[in-house]
């Protein structure tokens, strides 16, 4: 799994002109998925971004959580995160995976991160969607999880 995680000021998502999620100050994670991502993977990845200490404290350094500022969540997925575009001129995407799968892993970790008492708001799987932000900082980061074989 990999996120990309922008600390906002305020996020939103539209689809067709519509808002489908809109949060506040908290996190915007783009959100991509290989195929053999498993539960662990998605919990791991929740804990993390819920725990990540990327807001300031009172003297600005990075020492709170999204949690420690009951921020929120703003989910967007985005397969184009394992875009391969090392050969030729157009990315390849064999590392994301297939659409139901990737849509059954996004819902998921959608409860992941409601099951850690997070604001979570979504994007809509496989939309085209205008995603707009505020990025606080700037502070981005790329997060990357594998399942781990038994």
């Amino acid at each position: 799994m990999r996120v990309v995680l922008q600390r906002v000021t305020e996020a939103s998502v539209r689809v067709e002109g519509s808002v489908r999620g809109r949060i506040g100050p908290g996190l915007l994670l783009l959100v991509a998925f290989r195929a053999d991502d498993d539960d662990q993977v998605l919990r791991w990845m929740a804990r993390k971004c819920a725990d990540l200490r990327v807001f300031g404290d009172e003297a600005g350094k990075m020492n709170r959580s999204l949690r420690e500022v009951e921020g929120a969540l703003l989910v967007v997925s985005q397969f184009t995160l394992y875009g391969d575009a090392r050969k030729g001129r157009r990315p390849s995407f064999v590392q994301s995976a297939p659409g139901e799968q990737a849509q059954k892993l996004y819902e998921r970790f959608l409860q992941c991160c409601r099951d850690e008492d997070l604001v979570v708001e979504a994007g809509v799987f496989g939309a085209q969607m205008d995603v707009q932000l505020h990025n606080h900082g700037p502070v981005t980061l790329i997060l990357d999880r594998e399942a781990t074989s038994a």
